[in-house]
């Protein structure tokens, strides 16, 4: 019989067993990259058999720990076990681009998201939304392992973590992600980039949109900003954010969370003012 309530450790143990199988598979490859079978899904989007095999060791590893957990993976982009009471989301690789040209900046990121009425624990109220409830999300290069999970704070390497105390956007460092592959929404995207060098002391952009809420949420980064990314990017590092004093929101306040991609995070200092600053450029989302 499937459990009606989430059982927290077991699923932080799981993401964190998966999230190190991927990432060896991953490492294996990356200085053998000469080597690697890479295809085009599309203009700038590419895959290897390094994301391919990373994701098959990561959904082995959460279907023999969490069986009962529907999984919805980059590489298979398909939802297992729909009527699950909540839904692992898998990149692999974020950052394939990164990984391809031999630079060190890439992660395994897993996010366990429970939906609308589940029950959490025994004797409290089941959900009202949809809502991230365990992230990791694994730097293998630095071997840094970022974890959280609901109401249970955010953690480095097993140390807690919070997001920076910048009281304000002039003196913010934020990350962003540049269009790459869709540049339907350039116009939409680059008045908020030029608002931000303006107004800020700097916008970094890494190419990995996991790692950048990860920093976010041990305070490399005072907020983060990005727009169509996938649910897999941002599903592990929305409850990070969040589970290190953070707040991280859906632009267009349309989602409980930014299932389509469509993010703001930030510390709770900066947040309404970095909201302010992109507002004026956001379109009525079709």
């Amino acid at each position: 019989m499937m459990s009606t309530h989430i059982d927290f450790h077991l699923a932080l143990q799981a993401a964190t067993e998966a999230a190190h199988y991927g990432a060896a598979v991953l490492m294996s490859y990356f200085n053998n990259r000469e080597e690697l079978m890479i295809e085009y899904k599309s203009h700038n989007d590419l895959v290897s058999q390094a994301d391919k095999e990373a994701e098959k060791a990561i959904l082995n590893k959460l279907t023999q720990l969490t069986p009962d957990y529907a999984i919805i993976a980059e590489e298979s982009d398909k939802q297992t076990r729909p009527n699950a009471i909540a839904t692992w989301y898998i990149d692999p690789l974020d950052g394939t681009t990164n990984f391809l040209h031999g630079i060190p900046h890439f992660a395994v990121s897993i996010g366990l998201v429970a939906h609308k009425g589940t029950i959490l624990s025994p004797g409290i109220s089941p959900l009202e939304e949809d809502t991230p409830i365990v992230s990791v999300v694994y730097d293998p290069n630095r071997e840094e392992l970022f974890s959280a999970f609901y109401l249970g704070g955010c953690q480095l390497n097993g140390q807690r973590i919070r997001c920076s105390r910048t009281e304000t956007l002039e003196q913010s460092v934020l990350a962003t992600g540049f269009p790459f592959r869709d540049f339907s929404f350039e116009d939409e995207y680059d008045p908020t980039f030029k608002a931000a060098i303006h107004r800020t002391r700097g916008v970094r952009r890494f190419g990995a949109a996991a790692l950048d809420l990860a920093w976010v949420a041990c305070g490399r980064y005072d907020g983060f900003w990005e727009f169509r990314l996938s649910p897999w990017d941002v599903a592990a590092g929305t409850l990070l954010v969040r589970e290190a004093g953070g707040t991280v929101k859906d632009l267009y306040a349309q989602h409980a969370w930014p299932v389509t991609g469509n993010i703001i995070a930030s510390n709770r200092f900066v947040f309404d003012e970095f909201l302010d600053m992109l507002k004026p450029s956001l379109n009525t989302p079709t």
